[in-house]
Formats: structure tokens, C-alpha cells, sequence
């Protein structure tokens, strides 16, 4: 059965805190407290620099059960290699501690920078390298270099099947060609909500969607609305539903129907939006 999976993109941000956080909530609850009120988060230090091992199992240790991370990919590897001769720099990212994740493991988020064009062979290079499955992971994650010895985690509990999504930036993208090859290597490309800035695609290209909400008018700042929400709730039916729509915002041929998981994050974070909004869409979507 398809599953919505709604949360932010991060969690530890000061001024949330006395606004969403309770007043004295210590730090290191945080993470509990919002998981306590959605169902996913986005990981987005990852990003930024490789994380440890242990601090993926303590995000694991203080969230619920059914709780999925979904983990955004370094920006090593998408804007300073932009996706050239990576294998090591993957084998690095996948050995710093996602595998500790363990069933709460979700999609890998891959963000292009907005002067990265579409180059079918560049994309379809590095669509292959990606690992499929955690297993295959922990395997690539052996190849890790020395920077990554003696805190690499590179075992997996179960073999399970790894999610990818790759949100673009460049308006090259916005071509057919780009779809088939997403949809070839079942790759999910983000529907990223930019208020305008960056190309605003729709194409469903995966067994399962992903979605960035960054802002409805003005860019990482402005909340939804409550009638901007509902059709927030609208869309993301459809896709649970296995539907895909055709339209101003797509460019290739409807995606076989079926039912799909559906993956939203709320990054409007600097006026604390994103919480209450990812609260707000999961209300409607329940």
C-alpha cells in the first residue's frame, strides 16, 4: 500500500526554537519532539559534510519505529566533482553512516547546481553508479578511501532496495530526453516548489515521488497558505493514488499507472514555516 511521508528538510535550526521547539526544550530533543508530529525528515547536514555513523544511529534511537530519513547526497560529489569521476567520493558519502539508518533509511536526495546543464551521458553515468539496494551500498561503501578509516560503517542489517531522487536546477532539463532517462534507471525527479527561481517540473519518472516545497512566493521564507496546502493535499492523492498528471509542468508521456509512496519536505524554514506547513499537509492528507 502507498504511504505518504511528510516532514522538513532539518530539524536543528535556532529559530524554531520558543516558536515550534517548546521554550527550554533541550537540543538534543529536538529531533524527537518533531518526530513526534510528522513522519520523515530530511537529512541535509550530509550535504554539507560527511556525517559520522554514531550520529545516524542516535537520529534512529530517537524517532519512532515507523519513521523514514531521507538523506541528501554530498555536495562534494553534485557541485564541486558535478558528477565527474565520483565512485570514491560515493564510496565515501555511503560508508560515513547511512547504512546505520537501518529500516528507517529512506530515498537519497542528489541536488544539482543551478549551472549544471543536462548532459545525457554525464547523467546516465552517474545514474548507473548509483547503488540500488543496501547491500550493493555497503559494497561500494568498501571502496572508501583513507579519510574514512576507523569510522566507516560498511555492513547493512538487510538487503533492502535504496530509493534515489535528483532534483535540477537548469532549465536544459525541461526535455523529454532527461525524463526517459530518469525513468530508465527509476530514478525520481524532484518536484521542487522554488517560487519561480528554478524549473518547476511535474513528470512522475519512479516507483515513488518526491517533492521540496521551498517556498510559495518567496524562496526558502514564505509559509502556505491553507488553500495552497489543500492543493498540496490534492496532488499528493493523485500520486498516492498512481496517478500522473500531464500538463504545463511535465514533458513527457504520462508514467504507467500505480499506486506510489510519496516523499514531501518542507524547506521554508527561516520564518519557522516549515513545520507547522508539513503538519498542516499531513492533516490533510490523512
Amino acid at each position: 500500500m502507498a504511504r505518504g511521508w511528510i516532514g522538513t528538510s532539518g530539524w536543528r535550526y535556532p529559530p524554531w526554537r520558543g516558536v515550534f521547539y517548546p521554550q527550554g526544550l533541550p537540543q538534543r530533543r529536538e529531533l524527537a519532539h518533531l518526530a513526534g508530529l510528522v513522519n520523515s525528515v530530511e537529512i541535509n547536514g550530509s550535504f554539507y559534510s560527511l556525517q559520522r555513523p554514531e550520529s545516524y544511529r542516535a537520529w534512529a534511537a530517537e524517532t519512532p519505529d515507523d519513521f523514514r530519513f531521507a538523506v541528501k547526497g554530498s555536495r562534494y560529489i553534485t557541485h564541486l566533482k558535478q558528477l565527474r569521476d565520483v565512485r570514491v567520493p560515493l564510496a565515501n558519502f555511503l560508508a560515513s553512516g547511512l547504512l546505520a539508518l537501518g529500516p528507517k533509511l529512506g530515498p537519497v536526495l542528489w541536488q544539482l547546481p543551478p549551472r549544471l546543464r543536462f548532459d545525457a551521458a554525464r547523467i546516465d553515468e552517474f545514474l548507473t553508479l548509483l547503488p540500488r539496494s543496501t547491500g550493493a551500498a555497503a559494497q561500494l561503501a568498501g571502496e572508501h578511501d583513507e579519510r574514512l578509516d576507523g569510522r566507516a560503517e560498511t555492513v547493512t542489517d538487510a538487503d533492502r532496495p535504496l530509493r534515489h531522487a535528483l532534483e535540477v536546477r537548469h532549465e536544459s532539463f525541461r526535455d523529454p530526453v532527461f525524463v526517459a532517462l530518469l525513468r530508465a534507471h527509476d530514478v525520481a525527479l524532484v518536484v521542487a516548489d522554488t517560487a519561480g527561481t528554478f524549473p518547476y517540473l511535474e513528470d512522475v519518472t519512479a516507483g515513488f515521488v518526491y517533492v521540496r516545497l521551498h517556498g510559495d512566493t518567496e524562496l526558502y521564507t514564505s509559509g502556505y497558505s491553507p488553500e495552497a496546502l489543500d492543493r498540496w493535499a490534492g496532488k499528493v492523492r493523485a500520486w498516492l493514488a498512481g496517478e500522473s498528471p500531464v500538463g504545463e509542468h511535465t514533458v513527457a508521456p504520462p508514467a504507467p499507472r500505480t499506486p506510489r509512496d510519496v516523499f514531501v519536505y518542507f524547506d521554508n524554514d527561516v520564518k519557522v514555516h516549515a513545520p507547522f506547513d508539513a503538519i498542516g499537509l499531513a492533516q490533510r492528507v490523512d
